[in-house]
């Protein structure tokens, strides 16, 4: 079964959103993770501390950090989102992601656990659905020419 046909019955469960949509949050997710791992690999470069008594990277239980693994906040993969609408939808992204069932930050928050949900993405137990919550308003924020507070790239 090919991505699209797995999606398909993600989209059966939930209608609101459609492939599209499902399509461009994991795109966004793909982003997200590549900018967080170069920012991992600078701060490593400049040789950041680790913790006394762990190893740099691994939790008590010996399990990578979300920091360290390159794990995605639900703000982070907002911003991504956000970034990747305007980068090829320019003006446009707002009415894009509205046609796909994207009004606001709160559905790329819906989106993730219905795939959460689904088994095709996982979550650390840190993660909560309303981390999705208010990141940015849309009508402001996928305007071309506004950065919200915060955005890693302002």
């Amino acid at each position: 079964m090919n991505l699209r046909d797995h999606l398909a019955s993600v989209v059966a469960r939930d209608s609101r959103y459609s492939i599209e949509a499902y399509l461009f949050v994991l795109e966004a997710l793909r982003r997200g993770r590549g900018q967080k791992l170069k920012e991992l690999r600078k701060q490593r470069e400049k040789g950041r501390p680790s913790r006394p008594g762990k190893r740099a990277g691994t939790s008590q239980e010996g399990q990578p950090e979300p920091e360290e693994s390159g794990h995605v906040t639900g703000r982070e993969l907002c911003l991504a989102a956000r970034q990747l609408a305007l980068r090829h939808y320019g003006s446009l992204a707002m009415r894009v992601l509205a046609e796909w069932g994207i009004g606001s930050t709160s559905d790329i928050g819906e989106i993730v656990y219905n795939m959460i949900a689904s088994g095709d993405l996982d979550k650390t137990p840190c993660d909560k659905r309303s981390d999705f919550d208010g990141v940015f308003d849309f009508a402001t924020a996928l305007q071309p020419t506004t950065l919200p507070a915060g955005d890693p790239t302002s």
